[in-house]
């Protein structure tokens, strides 16, 4: 008999960290779909990272400035339709938007949670559970749509080529104010660092994060071996850099969740966010630290609505996070 393989597609999320979690999905999916082709949808400006996903197929890039609005929702989707016809739709986006696209693509199958209407674009909407981890609320809709049990994989990115070395990476820089480390903190952490370990220490950021991490790099009393990289390198040079490190110290953000991807002990500073939900997935490479002495922890605000200043990171005691660094380099 003969068979014909199915096509599935997978709109990842729009986050750098949510999209490195979403690696966990594709791998369950091709876990267990083994024989069919599955295709992926990814933002412009994270699309980089597919290089270091599970193996997969075609992969069909989103930009907003490309396809504006809602009527470039749909005109996108319809490419989509145009060249390939899909049997199933998996939606990991919670937004209405994603939920429109997906109904463009004509898929037989499209499978999201429920929220904002999407019903009425999926043909398969399931209810987000309480009190997973994000990785697992992923792979959850794929259980909940197959009614089948199923392991949860670790969440992974694959390089090839990186040579490891003994450099401590430090990210002190988040998307929210309320997961950044207010520079005098930042100053406080990288001079107790410095003062406890010989290792190269390489501070990064983005492009628009360059200015807040040059103010700190310049406000630091001995920066004898640190290195700022911030603002000068791009996201594929970012992750290599952090494939060939030994320690990476970082905020809750979206380069954490690469870095214990990638196999590197990450060690998380929390303040907002709630490390239940959203921490770097694998345990077996990951150290978190949080206060945990304040009514308001953990919270999800982006700002400090009680402090401005968020004092759940003000608070972080140097001298465990500086053990935790010369353990993780053990």
């Amino acid at each position: 008999m003969y068979f014909t393989p199915m096509n599935i597609l997978i709109r990842l999320p729009n986050w750098l960290g949510d999209m490195v979690m979403s690696t966990a999905f594709v791998q369950a999916v091709k876990n267990e779909y083994p024989h069919a082709t599955i295709d992926l949808v990814v933002k412009k400006g994270i699309d980089f990272l597919l290089d270091y996903f599970p193996a997969h197929g075609q992969a069909f890039v989103f930009s907003k400035e490309a396809y504006k609005g809602l009527g470039g929702l749909r005109r996108f989707g319809k490419m989509i339709a145009a060249q390939k016809k899909y049997d199933l739709f998996f939606c990991l986006p919670d937004s209405f938007s994603s939920a429109m696209m997906a109904q463009a693509t004509a898929a037989t199958q499209r499978v999201g949670f429920k929220k904002e209407l999407r019903s009425v674009f999926l043909t398969n909407t399931y209810t987000k559970q309480k009190g997973l981890h994000r990785v697992e609320e992923y792979v959850d809709l794929l259980k909940q749509f197959t009614k089948k049990e199923m392991a949860v994989p670790p969440v992974q990115l694959k390089t090839d080529g990186a040579v490891k070395g003994n450099a401590v990476v430090i990210n002190i820089n988040s998307e929210a104010v309320s997961r950044r480390l207010p520079a005098e903190k930042a100053i406080s952490i990288i001079t107790a660092v410095r003062h406890a370990i010989p290792n190269e220490m390489i501070l990064v950021g983005s492009n628009k994060e360059a200015d807040f991490v040059n103010e700190v790099y310049n406000a630091l009393p001995n920066t004898n071996n640190i290195t700022n990289k911030a603002g000068k390198t791009n996201l594929p040079e970012l992750l290599q850099l952090f494939a060939g490190s030994a320690v990476v110290l970082t905020t809750d953000s979206g380069p954490a969740h690469v870095a214990n991807a990638l196999g590197v002990h990450t060690i998380v500073l929390f303040g907002a966010g709630n490390e239940n939900n959203t921490a770097p997935y694998n345990k077996d490479n990951r150290s978190i630290i949080r206060l945990g002495q304040l009514a308001c922890e953990p919270c999800v605000s982006n700002t400090c609505k009680i402090y401005g200043v968020p004092q759940c990171l003000v608070k972080l005691d140097e001298n465990l996070i500086t053990a935790s660094v010369k353990d993780a380099l053990l």
